[in-house]
């Protein structure tokens, strides 16, 4: 178990564990604490009463935050001819079609998001087992095998971010940067957690949102109420 820093603590101590915050008092709390060297990132993590092992109940998709995320986005395309060219006119961060595909098969997955033209799946399918553990597949449902590639590129390098269910049944994601104002915070925090509830499978039963914390790189969690 790794120890944790004096300054991590110091955090821990001014939060009570037992409590479940409101939105505005959580934001306030986590940019009370003592910062790191750098901008910190903000994270939402929800824990949701699904069976994972159901592929009915698995929450995936993605969603544009209205405040962004503060962060500089690496986009790669798997595409062929003109679409190729849109990708690249559209600040794709790297295009290409069967070379793309032996580069990331061979390892490379130094990048954030990956989009592809419904065409190339026939080459991109086999992908799964580099980009599926890292949850950067292509897929419709997140809006990343699309024809319409020239908008995906500029939603995606804005700060449109995709998530989906772990094996635990949790859903997280950056929600922006320590260094926004507050009300930015609590508007990308509130339109996370009211897309993943409005996101219900029709199977899932019983409560569906079992938690959601707030924390920041280095601190610790923050419960908020739902």
């Amino acid at each position: 178990m790794s120890k944790k820093s004096k300054r991590y603590l110091e955090s821990k101590s001014v939060v009570d564990s037992e409590k479940k915050y409101e939105l505005k008092e959580a934001v306030k709390i986590l940019k009370s604490f003592k910062q790191a060297k750098f901008d910190e990132s903000v994270e939402v993590a929800m824990k949701l009463g699904i069976d994972p092992k159901q592929s009915d109940q698995l929450v995936r998709g993605s969603i544009s935050l209205p405040k962004g995320i503060g962060k500089s986005v690496k986009v790669i395309v798997f595409a062929a001819g003109e679409k190729a060219a849109v990708a690249k006119k559209s600040g794709a961060d790297e295009v290409g079609a069967e070379d793309l595909v032996k580069k990331v098969e061979g390892g490379w997955t130094d990048f954030d998001v990956a989009i592809a033209s419904s065409d190339m799946m026939r080459l991109v399918g086999k992908l799964g087992r580099v980009l599926g553990p890292q949850g950067k597949m292509p897929s419709p449902k997140s809006g990343t095998v699309t024809d319409d590639i020239e908008t995906a590129v500029k939603e995606f390098k804005a700060g449109k971010i995709e998530y989906r269910t772990d094996s635990g049944g949790n859903v997280h994601s950056i929600v922006g940067k320590v260094s926004f104002l507050d009300k930015d915070l609590e508007d990308n925090i509130s339109t996370f957690v009211k897309h993943i509830v409005n996101s219900r499978p029709a199977s899932a039963k019983g409560v569906f949102v079992e938690k959601v914390s707030v924390s920041s790189t280095m601190s610790p969690g923050i419960m908020l109420q739902v």
